[in-house]
């Protein structure tokens, strides 16, 4: 199996194991049929499809990401299980999303990668809809131990930064979950 498809399954893994509440989250989101979603960070796509499967076929689900074989594996993915709802567009400058068109940004596990974000939540401000939801879940600093991962390399955003820099976008922050015991779960409009 080629690299970049185990460091996909294993990143779907994560995402669908008990630990990173899955449902839990998705349940919080209440999404509907006939919802427009963007995936950014889809990494192995587990959100993905499973956001495309609850839209339906009235609904599309867009999963952006900065690695094309991730891409290709959800498209793949998407279509064995017959989810024709979902399409895949590689993360760059100008994302190609139709403009007041989105119900759901989500991005999890991605901020701490996002440089001049201030500027990047603005870009992303004229996908939304009116009453759109922007969801960012990210590594708390200081989660997993002394020795994890994520605290050695950074991989983390105290969720007070993010309020700050999402706000300054123009943003309002609607609510704050405090159901992951390793992750922050902020759910902002358009202010």
């Amino acid at each position: 199996m080629p690299k970049t498809l185990l460091k996909a399954g294993m990143l779907n893994k994560k995402a669908a194991s008990p630990k990173s509440k899955p449902d839990e989250i998705l349940k919080a989101l209440g999404l509907k049929p006939k919802q427009i979603i963007a995936d950014i960070g889809a990494g192995g796509g587990y959100f993905t499809l499973r956001f495309a499967g609850i839209v339906g076929k009235g609904g599309r689900v867009y999963a952006i990401d900065t690695n094309c074989e991730f891409l290709d594996s959800i498209l793949s993915s998407a279509q064995e299980k017959r989810l024709d709802n979902v399409g895949i567009i590689p993360a760059e400058e100008d994302l190609p999303l139709p403009k007041k068109g989105l119900d759901l940004i989500f991005m999890r596990n991605l901020y701490h990668h996002l440089t001049d974000r201030t500027e990047y939540f603005k870009k992303l401000r004229v996908f939304l809809k009116p009453d759109g939801r922007l969801v960012i879940i990210e590594h708390k600093p200081g989660a997993g131990g002394v020795f994890s991962f994520r605290r050695l390399f950074g991989h983390s955003t105290p969720k007070e930064t993010i309020k700050l820099e999402v706000e300054a976008a123009g943003y309002w922050l609607i609510k704050d979950y405090d159901i992951l015991p390793e992750q922050s779960f902020l759910v902002f409009s358009l202010g």
